[in-house]
């Protein structure tokens, strides 16, 4: 494990809030080839950690009764300093909606919300190593299999998340591609750091909220698995730069996801 030199705003950690993990752990399994086991520390709660070759990538946890409303994936951003983070976030027009609170040997955490109500997560790590949960596009590397690549905001106001996430973390608007009739596709970033893209949800009638996507092999023969296990293929798939594709799904329980990868067939 490397040291880690923490980035703030860089994803860390990918969660599922799930009212079923039983009815939902086969199907991610199977479509993002996971292996899912609980943690092996009783202080977590039955917490269950997805892995590839060893190495964590995402959990799934039972929605807990303080936190209802939120959404079932949950992306995790690092900080320094979740408290001065969090209230950062307030002064900003966001809202703290859980925490913060420590985790057991993991770090301390907060569940907040930006101005336009999305839903995102503070985190900083107790350990010095690097979450290896989150490699950036793009998709030639054979490690970032099973791993997040690409996170994406669908908000109704643009321009105001940027003016949020850039006082919050420092990021800025680098370039975007027209969405014809649909607004533009905004990519963000800081530096080395370019984790994804904001979008318009009020124009795409996307949901409003913080999506992310796992690299699959075999983009066909992920969401074929999606159909078998009796989820729903939402969009795609769809051609993104470098020669991969991306699609969008909703497990059986309903919880939205994203998916990219090469297609192997011709």
């Amino acid at each position: 494990m490397r040291p880690m030199r923490t980035v703030d705003g860089k994803p860390i950690w990918f969660e599922l809030n799930a009212t079923d993990p039983d009815a939902v752990q086969a199907f991610y399994e199977g479509v993002a080839d996971w292996r899912v086991t609980p943690s092996s520390m009783p202080e977590h709660g039955g917490y269950r950690i997805a892995e590839v070759d060893g190495r964590p990538v995402a959990g799934i946890r039972r929605t807990m009764a303080e936190t209802p409303g939120f959404p079932g994936w949950a992306v995790y951003l690092a900080t320094r300093d979740v408290d001065a983070m969090a209230s950062r976030v307030v002064d900003l027009g966001g809202q703290i909606r859980f925490g913060p609170v420590d985790i057991p040997h993991v770090g301390r955490f907060a569940m907040v919300s930006d101005p336009q109500d999305v839903v995102f997560a503070l985190m900083a790590a107790a350990t010095p190593a690097d979450s290896q949960a989150f490699g950036p596009v793009p998709l030639g590397a054979e490690q970032t299999l099973g791993c997040g690549v690409w996170i994406e905001l669908a908000t109704p106001d643009p321009e105001a998340a940027f003016r949020f996430y850039g006082a919050l973390f420092g990021w800025e608007k680098l370039g975007a591609m027209p969405m014809g009739g649909m607004s533009e596709y905004a990519f963000i970033g800081r530096g080395d750091l370019r984790p994804g893209a904001v979008m318009s949800s009020a124009a795409t009638g996307a949901p409003a909220r913080w999506n992310w996507y796992v690299h699959v092999a075999d983009i066909d023969a992920a969401l074929a698995t999606v159909r078998d296990r009796g989820g729903t293929v939402l969009q795609g798939p769809d051609p993104i730069p470098g020669g991969s594709y991306s699609a969008n799904i909703a497990d059986p329980a309903g919880n939205r996801f994203g998916l990219a990868g090469p297609r192997q067939a011709v």
